[in-house]
């Protein structure tokens, strides 16, 4: 079994397709399939269950994926840790970030390492946290960017980076427009507009309705910020969002509503890294960057509130 051999497994497991994986690798389409054949029949099993319109994991080929992410990234650590030593910092970082992270300015941050380490090459990937973390935890990603992690999702390092309250959103002329706060059980029964759960203000929302014993009903799942706000502009509903996201100039014209009581929402930005001894060079230098505020902005810009 050959490093190759799983490279070209992982490739065709995350594109579940072979042509696009061969594009993505820069290898011809026989090549790649040839290679795939070759650990199948060395493991003698089928890792991948083929049809004329999809190709998907056998539960073989679950079981190899994590190893394989596991074993490739033990190994780019180990390229890396010997470029260290000899003063490079070569090879790729793999850098994942929830929409709209607290804290951080992810193209700021990864621009200023890019003139530190021009030689490396930055791969971003934009996920939601349990996808972030279990892109960490398989090696897929080097460091990650995450909203409201528990720790009892997270067996490595945690770097808290903001922590800020929730608000109700909405548009004017709605009931709640002309209120400084407004308590939970008036929350019951409106339109809701919100991200899909894997996102972190989705999962804080979530949390602090079931700890206010309140049901809601979210009707419009959105994908991204701008389509949020767009709905709530156009009185489809009220969204609860962190307060960063009532400055942002297309919300300006909403209004931001506090929720009343014990239960509310907290929203928490965090960076996520493997265990201490598992972190790359180039996950290592980034840190290095995020501690010492390479932005030129307030020494807590990075990690105002510890997350609790």
């Amino acid at each position: 079994m050959e490093l190759r051999q799983l490279e070209h497994f992982v490739a065709v497991a995350e594109e579940q397709h072979f042509t696009r994986a061969a594009e993505r690798l820069a290898v011809s389409q026989s090549g790649l399939s040839a290679s795939v054949r070759a650990l199948e029949q060395e493991l003698r099993t089928p890792l991948f269950s083929r049809t004329t319109r999809s190709v998907r994991l056998t539960e073989a080929g679950r079981a190899l994926l994590v190893e394989a992410e596991r074993t490739l990234a033990g190994a780019r650590a180990a390229k890396h840790a010997v470029d260290a030593v000899r003063g490079l910092l070569r090879g790729t970082l793999n850098v994942g970030v929830e929409q709209c992270v607290a804290g951080v300015s992810p193209a700021q941050l990864l621009a200023a390492f890019h003139r530190a380490h021009p030689h490396m090459e930055i791969r971003l990937r934009q996920e939601g946290t349990s996808s972030l973390l279990d892109g960490v935890a398989g090696g897929r990603l080097d460091i990650a960017f995450a909203a409201t992690v528990s720790p009892l999702e997270w067996r490595g390092e945690l770097m808290p980076l903001a922590r800020e309250p929730m608000v109700v959103l909405c548009a004017p002329g709605h009931r709640f427009a002309r209120e400084s706060s407004v308590a939970w059980t008036d929350l019951a029964g409106e339109s809701f507009i919100d991200f899909h759960p894997d996102w972190g203000p989705r999962r804080a929302a979530d949390e602090a309705f079931s700890a206010a014993g309140v049901r809601r009903t979210v009707a419009f799942e959105v994908n991204d910020v701008h389509s949020l706000l767009d709905l709530v502009h156009e009185k489809l509903g009220i969204a609860v969002v962190p307060q960063h996201f009532a400055r942002k100039p297309e919300a300006r014209r909403l209004v931001a509503v506090e929720p009343q009581g014990p239960h509310r929402p907290v929203y928490e930005s965090v960076v996520v890294l493997p265990a201490a001894r598992a972190m790359s060079p180039g996950a290592r230098a980034l840190m290095t960057l995020v501690r010492e505020d390479p932005l030129g902005q307030s020494p807590n810009t990075f990690a105002k509130t510890p997350v609790s």
